[in-house]
């Protein structure tokens, strides 16, 4: 029978975290829970290692600095050693009873299947973006940063979006470019093939490499919808805004630069590279205006 063990990297995600920890325990499917923490300050670790204490399925790792998300989920692969499939699940996220076991039959199913994905949804039940999604290249994202998009319905082939949530759901498992990094099952065989997770990402993008070089190694990535999980985005990071903004642009360079700078004209390169930073300025205009209201209204009270 196969094994399953779910590694969730931990930074201050709070009360949200025992939740996550507690939706897969409850799984059958799952014979190993290893959450590895990236030095957290709110306490949510002590709480794990209580659980621990009656829960022999559960390991806790402590990083005494933060390492960010990829190096901290290597070492949680590292610590199994010996799983037939490996979850990396964002601590924010809830899987719904049944989905990893239908993740698991899909892959089984499907032998050339690397990796498979769940139906991400927001807590208001909507289906939440990134869970299916193709790559985003350069000329893609220049669609999107620019608001192309909207002459998707008469050129769908030249200005379509790389997020897919706005398409029906299929009717079963379908293949994908990309899923979100937020709930990834792996089989074990395809990553030994593909490799660990760019540790040169420090927080997000390191999904989207992996995705590309599971592709390359002509490994299928599926997206199961009827596997089900709610996804809390931001939890992690909600009180450090600018800087995880600063890692994901950041990340979206290192992906562009490391898989098409040599498939794409560098002057297309340079506008979308541009229009990268150009959003991470004005994710910073806005947070700062943000911060100045309610620093103003603080005053004023």
């Amino acid at each position: 029978m196969s094994n399953l063990s779910a590694i969730i990297v931990n930074y201050n995600a709070g009360p949200v975290l025992n939740e996550a920890v507690n939706s897969l325990l409850d799984s059958a499917s799952v014979t190993k829970v290893i959450v590895v923490d990236n030095a957290s300050t709110d306490h949510s670790m002590e709480e794990m290692e209580r659980l621990a204490v009656s829960q022999p399925r559960l390991m806790c790792i402590r990083n005494n600095k933060n390492l960010g998300f990829a190096k901290a989920c290597n070492i949680g692969i590292a610590a199994d050693g010996e799983s037939d499939y490996l979850l990396s699940l964002n601590p924010d996220c809830i899987v719904d009873s049944g989905a990893l076991e239908k993740l698991l039959t899909c892959m089984e199913s499907l032998p050339q299947t690397g990796m498979a994905g769940p139906l991400l949804l927001n807590p208001d039940g909507t289906e939440q973006a990134g869970g299916r999604r193709a790559v985003p290249t350069p000329w893609r994202s220049f669609i999107r940063v620019f608001g192309l998009s909207k002459f998707s319905n008469r050129y769908p082939r030249l200005f379509s979006d790389f997020l897919l949530h706005q398409q029906p759901l299929p009717d079963g498992p379908m293949e994908m470019e990309a899923i979100s990094g937020s709930c990834m099952l792996v089989r074990r065989d395809a990553m030994l093939e593909v490799g660990l997770f760019d540790e040169g990402y420090f927080l997000h993008c390191e999904d989207l490499d992996w995705c590309m070089r599971f592709r390359r190694t002509c490994w299928k990535i599926m997206f199961v919808p009827d596997a089900r999980v709610v996804h809390q985005k931001g939890v992690c990071s909600k009180n450090r805004p600018i800087f995880v903004a600063w890692h994901k642009h950041k990340g979206m360079m290192r992906f562009y630069g490391k898989f098409f700078r040599h498939q794409y004209p560098g002057v297309l390169l340079w506008i979308v590279g541009f229009g990268v930073w150009l959003r991470f300025g004005t994710v910073i205009l806005r947070y700062s205006v943000k911060s100045l209201k309610q620093w103003l209204n603080h005053d004023r009270f």
